[in-house]
Order: structure tokens, then sequence, then C-alpha cells
């Protein structure tokens, strides 16, 4: 079962579960919940292979769907910041539209009527389209490692790149100060100048277009086009990857790849002629899982910490 070919799927599937999970720590770390991370994915993953399509182009695809994803996350910035909406119901409505909001549009783009069966999928993306694969010199020669870390989507491979960059801009560079004073104390960041509202949509908008990413490579790379509910609870699961990472981004990479492994173990077992009804709940399953051991290990943290305050008291 562990074979290369293996291990090369779950990089493959973690790749748009890392996007949105990196979106959501910068969310997190500036103090904004976006639970809207699962209907952005599906807005611009449709949008994207649309561009795509209409374009003759992968790369204007690519653009269009972080585009795509930006916006509606700023849309979501201005109902919540400036209109005090709350952003949880916010981020609800998002995922709404983007399970039923796309459908709809599918319906209306294709020109479908009553006398025909709806459509509910949209396989615009042929090869030519699809995002392309990279085979790096010299390490696709190595036996085993080559085969599992080359020729991967060119979007994998900026997923992973991409945690690297989060942390530098997180840890190294003034806006990341900024990003996290404003999480942690938004009082004390606006009396020495910070512009919280500012900062806030500089982070929602960062999450938005790591689910543009994730959205596109769902539709123009991983399934070839768009199909109703495609992003299939990734979004949420990032939530969980963000959490059971603490918020960093090398733990959340970690957290996400886990799920990624759960998911292509189920995709291996169903192949082997298991009901794929009994093996398709295993990611949901880890996720839930995964979000008790987090607590679990969160709870007795605070306990230790709180059992050595008293024992300094004490002394």
């Amino acid at each position: 079962m562990f074979t290369a070919d293996f291990f090369f799927s779950i990089l493959r599937i973690t790749a748009p579960i890392l996007f949105a999970t990196l979106g959501a720590v910068v969310g997190e770390k500036a103090g904004v919940s976006n639970i809207g991370l699962e209907g952005t994915m599906m807005i611009s993953a449709l949008f994207g292979s649309l561009a795509a399509y209409w374009t003759g182009s992968w790369f204007a695809g690519l653009v269009l769907a972080v585009l795509v994803g930006i916006l509606v996350a700023l849309l979501m910035g201005f109902f919540a910041f400036n209109l005090k909406t709350d952003i949880i119901l916010t981020g609800i409505a998002v995922n709404m539209i983007g399970s039923g909001g796309t459908l709809f549009l599918v319906k209306v783009i294709t020109n479908m009527t009553e006398g025909k069966a709806l459509a509910s999928t949209t396989s615009l993306i042929t090869k030519d389209l699809q995002v392309p694969s990279l085979q790096i010199p010299v390490l696709k020669d190595i036996p085993v490692l080559g085969n599992v870390l080359s020729g991967h989507c060119l979007l994998t491979y900026l997923a992973f790149l991409l945690v690297l960059l989060t942390w530098v801009m997180l840890y190294k560079t003034p806006l990341g100060l900024n990003i996290r004073s404003v999480g942690e104390n938004p009082n004390a960041a606006s009396s020495v100048g910070v512009s919280v509202l500012k900062i806030k949509y500089i982070a929602i908008g960062f999450s938005g277009a790591m689910a543009g990413f994730g959205g596109a490579f769902m539709s123009m790379y991983y399934a070839m086009g768009w199909s109703q509910d495609m992003v299939a609870g990734r979004g949420f699961i990032a939530l969980a990857a963000q959490a059971m990472g603490a918020g960093e981004p090398l733990g959340a990479m970690l957290a996400a790849m886990v799920f990624g492994f759960a998911q292509a173990l189920g995709i291996k077992i169903s192949s082997t002629g298991v009901d794929s009804n009994l093996v398709s709940p295993i990611p949901y399953v880890m996720t839930i899982l995964g979000l008790v051991v987090f607590a679990l290990a969160a709870r007795w943290k605070v306990k230790r910490q709180h059992s050595a305050a008293a024992l300094q008291e004490k002394g």
C-alpha cells in the first residue's frame, strides 16, 4: 500500500487543504475567523475554470480564481468590519453561496432549460488548460524519491513554498508584526498608530487569495473541471488543520498533511474494492479526532502552566 504513488498522492491531495490552511493561519493571527473558506474555494474554482476556457489560458484562469477569492474575502470584510455583521454568519452565507449560488450560475451559463437535465458539472478543462506539472531535473532521476517529489502540479510546489514565505511574512516583516499585534491586542496596536481596519482587510484578503489558489487547484488540475460541492469540506478541514497546528505555518502544514494522508488512505482502500461509502468518512473522522487531541493537549498545557504558576507563588 505504501508505495511511491501513494506518497505522491498525499502531497497532491494536501495542496488545496494547505492553501486554505495558510489563509486561516494569517486570518487568525489578525483576529479574523474566516469560516467562508469553503465557499470561497467553490466560487474561485468555478470562475477559474470558466476564465481558462474562455481565454484558452490556464494562467488567466489561475489569476481570475485568485482575484475572485480576494474579492469575496474583501466583501466578507466589508460586511463584518464596516457594517458590523457577525463574521461567522457572513462566512456561513458565503459557504451557502459557494454551494448553491455557483450551481445556479452554471445552469445559467450552460443555458439549461426545464425540459433538459440540469447541469451540476462543467467539464471545461482540457489537458492544454490544466495547470502544468513540473519534472524537476536531477530530482526526477533519484529512485523512489524522484517519483514522490517530482512531477507535481505547479500549484503543489507553490503551496509548500508559501509555508516558508508565510512564516517569513509573519515573523520577519513589519507587516507580520502588525498582523500579530492586531490579533493579540487591537487597542494597543491602534495606540501606536497601526490601522487595525487596514490590517484586518489585508489578513482576510490574504486568506481569500489562498482560497483562490485552492479553488483553482481543484478545478484546473485535481478534477479537471467544476462540479457541485467539489471542494468536499476541504475549507472546513483547513480550519481544523489551523487549530491543530497551533496557528503556526509549519504546524498547520503538518496538520494538513495528516488530513492529506487520511484522504489518500481512503482512496487507496476504496480502490481495493471496499465500499466507498465506508471509507469516504475517514478524512472527517480524522478531523474530529485531531480536534479532540488538540483540545486535550491545549487543556493539558493550560493545567501545566497553572501548576507552574502555583509552585512559583508557594516558593
